[in-house]
């Protein structure tokens, strides 16, 4: 299991620093849309001068008509980084289309497709789409697992049932980790880390926790120390 630490902080600056911090970790970074759309290909570029071995993960959640997205996808792969996410619900044809136009690039990034928000619960997921979230996510699942997309970003209730119905190299991420029982904030469907560890996540989002904490690096070595247990 690797630890993404996702770098939502109000500035520039501020994650930069964070970044900077955390530098001799073997981390992976998300870059979402406050971030990416603020500060654009700089961040990326400035995280990679801080350490060329980080991993980021571009989190824009694609979703539009297939060949738009898979137009956004080709310009991703030119930015450097290692793993994108688009939007499950956006169809097969469109994953397929994505990881049609992504097949013959060199060192292709990682794609993922979003099943359920881990903002949801259940009665507002039903409201939108008219199916409880286990089934409707392990259905999300299916869909992509077929296209030939990498993963999918989940919730860690949902991880080990999507590997049992895919493959188990089939990759799960999931956000809303809050690693030793912390406040879940906005976040509905959260986890620990044990119960990520149960249930084969590959990679656990974590951020608030992190980057709100007076010592984050004490933080993210105590995340991958029991990671490793």
């Amino acid at each position: 299991m690797k630890l993404c630490v996702a770098l939502d902080l109000p500035t520039f600056e501020d994650n930069i620093a964070l970044a900077k911090e955390l530098k001799a970790y073997d981390i992976w970074l998300k870059v979402g849309f406050r971030s990416y759309i603020r500060d654009g290909k700089k961040i990326l570029e400035e995280l990679k001068a801080i350490n060329p071995k980080f991993d980021i993960f571009l989190d824009l959640k694609l979703y539009d008509i297939p060949n738009t997205m898979a137009d956004a996808a080709e310009e991703i792969s030119k930015l450097g980084v290692s793993m994108f996410n688009v939007h499950a619900s956006s169809g097969t044809v469109a994953m397929q289309t994505v990881m049609e136009r992504l097949k013959d690039i060199k060192n292709a990034p990682i794609v993922l497709a979003v099943t359920a928000l881990t903002s949801f619960d259940d009665d507002n997921f039903k409201a939108i789409y008219h199916e409880d979230i286990n089934k409707k996510a392990l259905q999300f699942a299916k869909d992509a697992y077929v296209t030939g997309i990498n993963g999918v970003v989940c919730s860690a209730h949902e991880s080990r049932m999507i590997k049992e119905n895919t493959d188990n190299a089939f990759l799960t991420l999931t956000p809303g980790i809050r690693p030793f029982g912390e406040d879940a904030g906005d976040q509905k469907r959260v986890a620990d880390i044990t119960m990520a560890k149960k249930e084969l996540v590959d990679f656990i989002v974590v951020g608030r926790p992190i980057y709100k904490s007076k010592n984050p690096k004490e933080i993210v070595q105590r995340i991958l120390s029991n990671l490793s247990l």
